[in-house]
């Protein structure tokens, strides 16, 4: 096990201790999906709160950025911290909510209106991330990471008692070597749970992976992957995981990690405190049930001119007026609309943007977008129903598709 355990750490990998909700607990209500399209919406945490009542639930486990500007931040937090806690206690009595931990990673295939998403839950090594622009390690950013959003992220991770997995990591497995190997392997193991979500988000089921030659046969697949990484890429150090959901998720563990080491520089095993790793989901960028869809961004306290006018730097920059959303869905998201494009909704008002710029639109625009107050929305009907909210300032930035391929 010691060679494994050597290829997995080259490759910034850790056997998790994972702690699943005991058979007494309704897994439907436990299972919160906490997507970005919800973030501002706060009929859908109304709706959570409903359904699951005073079950226990991740929803008392995390915090919903659209209560994010209220008063009581502080007392958010505080709850969410008591609520680990008390979750935590009798883990071996009769009225747990936790089983006891399982040192195992774990196979989890998530039923979506795209099909079946394979992923393997593991943890991350925090010092091999980092999220600024140009960095060389092996887990990479996808999308620029705002350091004005992590402040209340690390104020929930910095005194949290457990890590609920919201970051979702690509690979670029090109052959599909991982996942269905993983699906053949474990063929014959026990489903810990098997659950439909609430409010229509599929199905998800899980089984443990814990034997020794599993992880090593998942340690010389990583290791190929960085070996394919450096000839790929024709780069000198490999770039394994890309951040594809929950950059500033993974940004907070990041800060907090660096500073927990900081403050205990020079203690006895602090290289392998809990604190430098992150609980992750894993999943084949090529898998064909993840599906692409832009991220749009969303300006708070912003006037349509300032944007247009801080837009207007792009290479190339044009607008026009379109005769609504409709229109500007089909010019900036159509099948044949070109990836220089975005749309701005603002009110009653929409406009196309054309300029010249490269493969992605998000990284064209963001660095003029800084010192802005910006949201990150999926799906084009909520940025349009967030841009066009009565006596609300916000500009909505409508982004072209992604492509695999480019990424």
């Amino acid at each position: 096990m010691t060679e494994t355990n050597s290829l997995l750490a080259n490759a910034g990998i850790k056997i998790p201790k994972i702690l699943l909700p005991a058979k007494r607990i309704d897994q439907q209500k436990w299972a919160v999906i906490a997507c970005d399209q919800f973030t501002q919406d706060p009929a859908y945490w109304e709706k959570a709160a409903a359904f699951v009542g005073e079950e226990p639930s991740t929803l008392y486990l995390i915090y919903p950025e659209v209560y994010l500007d209220r008063d009581d931040r502080a007392e958010r937090i505080r709850r969410i911290h008591e609520t680990m806690r008390l979750y935590l206690k009798n883990m071996y009595k009769d009225d747990a909510v936790f089983n006891p931990p399982r040192q195992a990673g774990a196979f989890v295939e998530r039923t979506t209106a795209h099909g079946v998403r394979s992923g393997l839950i593991l943890s991350i090594d925090l010092e091999m991330y980092d999220w600024h622009s140009g960095a060389e390690t092996i887990v990479r950013a996808t999308e620029a990471t705002v350091p004005e959003r992590l402040p209340p992220r690390i104020e929930i991770r910095r005194n949290a008692a457990l890590d609920l997995p919201h970051i979702m990591l690509f690979i670029d497995d090109d052959k599909n070597l991982l996942m269905p190997m993983l699906g053949k392997m474990l063929t014959k193991a026990p489903v810990v749970y098997d659950t439909p979500l609430m409010n229509g988000s599929g199905n998800v089921r899980c089984r443990f992976l814990y034997r020794n030659n599993d992880w090593a046969i998942i340690g010389d697949i990583f290791e190929h992957l960085s070996r394919a990484s450096i000839n790929r890429y024709g780069i000198e150090k490999p770039f394994i995981f890309a951040v594809g959901d929950g950059n500033h998720s993974l940004g907070a563990a990041k800060a907090v990690w660096d500073e927990y080491k900081a403050a205990h520089a020079g203690e006895t095993d602090i290289d392998r405190h809990p604190a430098r790793y992150a609980l992750v989901e894993v999943v084949n960028l090529h898998d064909p049930a993840i599906v692409f869809e832009p991220i749009h961004r969303l300006v708070f306290n912003a006037e349509t001119d300032k944007i247009l006018k801080r837009l207007s730097a792009l290479r190339g920059f044009s607008m026009r007026e379109t005769a609504g959303t409709e229109e500007l869905s089909r010019l900036v998201s159509g099948v044949s609309a070109p990836g220089n494009r975005c749309g701005i909704v603002s009110g009653g008002k929409c406009f196309v943007v054309e300029y010249l710029g490269g493969k992605f639109a998000a990284v064209d625009i963001e660095p003029l977008l800084e010192n802005l107050e910006i949201d990150f929305i999926h799906g084009e009907a909520e940025l349009f129903r967030l841009a066009q909210a009565e006596n609300a300032s916000h500009v909505g930035i409508l982004l072209p598709p992604v492509s695999k391929e480019g990424l």
